[in-house]
């Protein structure tokens, strides 16, 4: 690790800086953890001239589970306030919002029969559905399984009040995934009865009506969001509807503490899968669906609901218990595209795939803050426990139509977590972040399908790792703190990732192992300007046993464990407000992600080269915006410009989908009187029309790697909101 640059460059901005201030936050960084209030507005002294007061946004964060300035924070995080979420957004999808922090590719298949596409750090980047190797969580209860699998889908972003993303080693202090933390976090009801109504259309058929109701009445607080989106897709044969529902009720008990109920439900039925396109079909016709689709029927319904409760109880002496529990059942139906001579197979699960899974959970977190020689100190130790059970069946898909039983199994798998960690100020200018997980995780699958060549498949495995991170601040003035941090990870593999042995084999995959990982970053944290921030990382990341995908065919993807990979990186994020009503932010990622050693996989046996990138990741992105506010007329304007580098689609880097730029044009105003408010907004995304790859499917088997992004997109919005 080349610490050297990001000293110089801390001493420049240092040397530099004009204005003094103690601030305690930044617009662009932000820890995550259980929820906390953002605050608005805290004031830094200046020295010396006639300038005025530096005013800079006071961010509370709470990655390390207690709140704390992510200022003062050796860890790699970022926020997105409620502003960004919601100003001229459809608030949709976390694509919309993401690409605004550095180290994630967030990206929005077109195909909401498969989910976002999210990675971090190049982790998850391979998931040919859903969202793998990040952890995901709503409120403190996890949208992850425990098996690593998780879905963006029922994260509401019109009932947000920021969303959190965390990289580096310390996600590692949430469990079973290497790459980063995702964490949404609903806002609280508003203080007076507030009803609002918003309705959005855009290009290609879309639409989308949402209500949010909320208030406080004495000790209770309470918000509701239910909305209904609806898309006739870019692309042929990609129709979706999805109802969401979201609420939050909070209850103050005095002495004995806050009381959080949280509920959300997510229907997506019949939802449409255009399928991929090979490089030939995407240049021919980019909105075209495969005939297969059509052959088979392809798509998905989701039904899912699930409810938490959280207890935060402050104790004596400066102690605090957090208690979570959660519930949720999730049922999917969803139709392939597999021929039907590769359904007849004896080991083979068909064409339709049918899940009900019901997963609960439970955690306790005790927290003591307090002072060591003098000093401030905060401990935190927390045992976790998660449980997911499905029935798995399979059908043949007849063409469209569920045919003949190919799979009855039952799944479970849970993880039990205990974990501790610290954070001391040792010196006025040194702090110390420090943690330690222990994880174990169990699969279980009982077959009930045994038929001539298709054999009792049924069997157990465990995994268990113990993942320590530790970090150092230093504050080196009063506006740049520089700091390094170094810590493990592991990602185990998921059942979908267990269910098939390599060469046709039948039983779960016992020879796949979890994949290691060491992680190692210095950065910079510094505010610049009379209100702005600027966060630096330099990071290097070894990873052992990555998991790869083996082979696919005829509906069978089996995985490997390759040999050693590297990941290496500079992340980069600044945000900045101007005289006049200016505003920027810049996220900035350069990744070089690459097989360290070569290894052979698929059949007949390929070989990857050592020094071949990893697939579905992108060299390099970009993301950059500049917004003009008048605050007298309510009229906001921005300019939003994304970049991706060229991002191969296989491990042998044989094909790849070709870099792009796009700039993306927003505006809005609004008014407002006494007990209401009334905004409109209209943004058109993909100015030029550019023709362009906006996700890939890795290693897919028929060598339809491409989804393509939609042309030239207009979309308006209007909200009412009343209150009393």
């Amino acid at each position: 690790m080349r610490v050297l640059p990001l000293m110089m460059m801390s001493a420049a901005l240092a040397a530099g800086g004009e204005v003094r201030a103690q601030a305690t936050g930044g617009a662009a960084s932000a820890p995550s953890g259980t929820a906390a209030p953002v605050p608005s507005g805290a004031a830094a002294p200046v020295p010396s001239g006639p300038a005025a007061p530096v005013v800079l946004p006071e961010v509370t964060v709470s990655a390390t589970r207690t709140e704390r300035d992510p200022m003062d924070l050796p860890v790699s995080i970022d926020s997105v306030d409620q502003r960004t979420i919601r100003e001229a957004n459809p608030q949709v999808n976390l694509s919309e919002v993401l690409g605004r922090v550095p180290g994630i590719a967030a990206q929005n298949r077109q195909n909401y029969a498969q989910d976002l596409q999210i990675s971090s750090r190049g982790f998850g980047a391979r998931a040919s559905f859903g969202v793998r190797g990040i952890r995901l969580i709503a409120d403190g209860i996890p949208a992850t399984m425990p098996d690593g699998q998780g879905q963006a889908a029922s994260f509401n972003l019109s009932s947000a009040q920021r969303i959190e993303v965390m990289r580096g080693p310390f996600s590692s202090l949430y469990g079973n995934a290497a790459g980063g933390v995702v964490q949404i976090f609903t806002a609280d009801g508003p203080e007076r009865p507030t009803l609002s109504g918003s309705l959005l259309g855009a290009s290609y058929g879309t639409s989308r009506v949402g209500f949010q109701a909320g208030g406080q009445q004495g000790a209770l607080n309470g918000i509701v969001d239910v909305s209904r989106f609806e898309t006739d897709g870019y692309r042929a044969n990609s129709w979706t509807r999805r109802d969401q529902a979201n609420a939050k009720v909070k209850f103050d008990l005095g002495d004995t503490g806050v009381l959080t109920l949280v509920a959300n439900t997510l229907d997506q039925p019949e939802t449409r899968d255009p399928l991929g396109l090979t490089a030939a079909q995407a240049a021919l016709n980019p909105r075209q669906a495969v005939a297969a689709a059509y052959q088979f029927g392809t798509r998905k319904s989701i039904s899912q609901a699930q409810g938490g409760l959280t207890w935060d109880l402050p104790l004596s002496g400066g102690d605090t218990l957090h208690t979570r529990l959660y519930a949720g059942d999730r049922q999917v139906t969803q139709y392939l595209a597999t021929p039907l001579a590769a359904q007849a197979a004896p080991t083979s699960a068909g064409g339709v795939v049918d899940l009900d899974r019901g997963f609960a959970g439970m955690g306790l977190r005790w927290t003591r803050n307090t002072t060591v020689v003098g000093r401030a100190f905060s401990a935190s130790v927390g045992v976790d426990h998660d449980r997911m059970r499905e029935n798995r069946r399979g059908f043949i898909n007849n063409n469209g139509v569920a045919g003949a039983l190919k799979r009855d199994q039952d799944d479970t798998v849970t993880n039990t977590d205990v974990y501790a960690q610290a954070d001391w100020q040792v010196l006025p200018r040194l702090g110390v972040l420090a943690g330690l997980r222990h994880s174990r995780v169990r699969f279980e699958s009982r077959d009930y399908f045994i038929a001539p060549g298709n054999p009792d498949d049924s069997g157990g495995l465990s995994f268990s790792r113990t993942t320590p991170a530790a970090g150092l601040l230093w504050k080196m003035t009063p506006l740049v703190n520089a700091y390094a941090n170094v810590g493990r990870g592991f990602e185990t593999p998921t059942f979908a990732e267990l269910a098939y042995r390599p060469g046709g084999a039948t039983g779960l995959n016992f020879a796949l192992r979890p994949s290691n990982s060491l992680h190692r970053e210095v950065g910079v944290k510094a505010l610049t300007g009379n209100d702005g921030h600027l966060n630096i990382a330099l990071f290097q990341v070894d990873v052992k046993d990555e998991i790869v995908v083996n082979s696919a065919s005829g509906g069978r993807t089996d995985f490997r464990n390759a040999s050693e990979t590297r990941r290496e990186g500079l992340e980069l994020a600044w945000r900045q407000r101007f005289a006049g009503g200016f505003e920027t932010a810049v996220a900035w990622t350069a990744l070089d992600a690459r097989f360290q050693q070569p290894f052979t996989s698929g059949t007949p046996p390929t070989t990857v080269a050592a020094g071949s990138r990893l697939p579905g990741v992108a060299p390099r992105l970009a993301y950059a915006e500049l917004v003009w506010r008048d605050a007298g007329s309510g009229f906001h304007a921005g300019l939003e410009v994304r970049q991706s580098g060229k991002v191969f689609v296989n491990d042998q880097n044989s094909e790849a989908a070709a870099a792009y730029t796009i700039g993306n044009l927003r505006g809005g105003f609004q008014q407002r009187g006494k007990g209401w408010r009334f905004t409109q907004f209209v943004r058109v995304d993909n100015l030029s029309d550019r023709r362009y790859i906006g996700s890939v499917i890795v290693a897919d088997s028929n060598g339809r790697f491409y989804e393509p992004s939609p042309g030239r997109t207009t979309t308006i919005g209007v909200t009412l909101e009343l209150s009393r």
